[in-house]
This record gives C-alpha cells, sequence and structure tokens, in this order.
C-alpha cells in the first residue's frame, strides 16, 4: 500500500514552534515528532510506500526520515517549488502512483486505522474517500430567528454538530485526470467538481482520537495528552 504524506506547508498558524522546524517535524512528548508518529502508524497498518511532499524547510524533513528504512519503509519526495495545495503534488507524481492510495496532512494526530481507509476506499469504487469526524461548535450568543422584521424564534446559545475532514482520505488515480500538473489544486475544488458531476465522495465516518495540530493551543494539548496516549497511538509500532 502507498501514502503519500502533504509536508510541505509554512506552519504559519503555529509559529514560533515552526520558525525553525518544519511543522510535521514539531516535538511530540519527549521523544517523537509528529511526522515519525505517522510513519511508523502506516508501517503497523501495512504501507510499504510512502512520498512526502515537501516544500518550506524541506531539506530537515529529507535529513530527518531518510529513505524510511529504520521504519521498514521505502519513503521518496517530491519537491513544491510553489505551493501547490492540498491536492496539487499529486499531480506532479500522478503516473507514478497506485490506482488507489492513501494521501493525508502530515499534521495529523489520530488512531484512525489507514489500512482500513484505504481497503474500504478500495472496495467502494469511489472516486474519493473523505475521513470525517463530528466536531461541535458552541454559540456563545443567543440565536434569533427572524422573518420580515420579526423575531419568531430564539435559541439560547445552541451547540451545532458538523462532520469535518480528518485530513485523511482514500484517493484514486483517475480522479486526477482532467487537472492540470503544475497549477494549485485544493481539496475543496476536487470536492466540488466530483458533486457538481454527479460522482460524491465516500465518507469514513471515524469516532476516536484526532487532533488537528494546527495552532498552538492544538499542539499544547497534544503535548499534554500524549503521554496518556502513546499507547493508542503507537500500538504495535
Amino acid at each position: 500500500m502507498h501514502a503519500v504524506i502533504l509536508a510541505g506547508g509554512k506552519g504559519v498558524r503555529l509559529r514560533p514552534y515552526t520558525t525553525a522546524l518544519p511543522k510535521p517535524l514539531v516535538p511530540i512528548g519527549d521523544s517523537h515528532a509528529i511526522l515519525e508518529i505517522v510513519l511508523r502508524q502506516l508501517a503497523t497498518a501495512g504501507f510499504h510506500r510512502v512520498t512526502v511532499a515537501i516544500g518550506h524547510l524541506g531539506n530537515i524533513i529529507r535529513a530527518y526520515v531518510g529513505d524510511g528504512s529504520q521504519w521498514g519503509l521505502d519513503v521518496d519526495y517530491v519537491t513544491e517549488d510553489n505551493p501547490l495545495g492540498t491536492m496539487g503534488p499529486l499531480l506532479t507524481m500522478r503516473d507514478q502512483l497506485p490506482e488507489d492510495f492513501l494521501v493525508m496532512n502530515g499534521d495529523v494526530l489520530t488512531d484512525l486505522d489507514f489500512g482500513e481507509l484505504l481497503h474500504g476506499h478500495r472496495g467502494s469504487g469511489s472516486p474519493l474517500t473523505i475521513a470525517t469526524y463530528q466536531r461541535t461548535v458552541r454559540i456563545d450568543f443567543g440565536v434569533l430567528t427572524t422573518d420580515e422584521g420579526q423575531v419568531v424564534g430564539f435559541t439560547e446559545k445552541p451547540s451545532m454538530d458538523y462532520r469535518v475532514s480528518m485530513g485523511v482520505y482514500g484517493v484514486s488515480r483517475k480522479t486526477l485526470s482532467g487537472y492540470t500538473p503544475g497549477l494549485p489544486l485544493g481539496f475543496d475544488e476536487v470536492v466540488l467538481d466530483l458533486l457538481a458531476a454527479n460522482r460524491p465522495p465516500r465518507a469514513h465516518d471515524f469516532d476516536g482520537y484526532w487532533l488537528d495540530i494546527g495552532r498552538p493551543d492544538d499542539y499544547d494539548r497534544a503535548n499534554a495528552e500524549f503521554s496518556s496516549l502513546r499507547g493508542l497511538l503507537l500500538k504495535g509500532a
């Protein structure tokens, strides 16, 4: 099985931690980087080949990961000279990818079974499978429903549940056809194009542990929780 890890971003929201380190290499706990945890998980899930899409401070990622042999993986790299978005890096390597493969952000902490997601994607025949997670958004205000200048409903500080993308996908190579290599391409654009073509993506709902290390608060939480979650995140690794 083949996985592509997107690790080319500048991690602007996580500064100052990412001033000298690429975001996937910021440390979690005492002895692991986020990217190392992900690579260990992929190896445990049965993946053998990993392509890392690098850009900002990519030379540091190359030096840290090497050829992946320390985790029993075969790791290669593609370099973004300019930001290409979530899906854009895949276009530059499309001919080297298998028919179905995993794509994920390099800053995700989760106990999602990556192998199960990819197997489910293969069996579904769907052009794209999106790992989804339920998030609850609490509104800190009283919410009014109005109609023609009159208040017709009121809810005090409601909570709303949403399914959000976890930043982990099963992708079929043919889904990338029709897009131009070298041009930016976002996950949102691909999803909207599939919906417009009446080829809806498949949802892989997940209710375990998931944390997107996007902001300093998230990073602090990950470090605070890691000692208790180490066995869950690195089981079998």
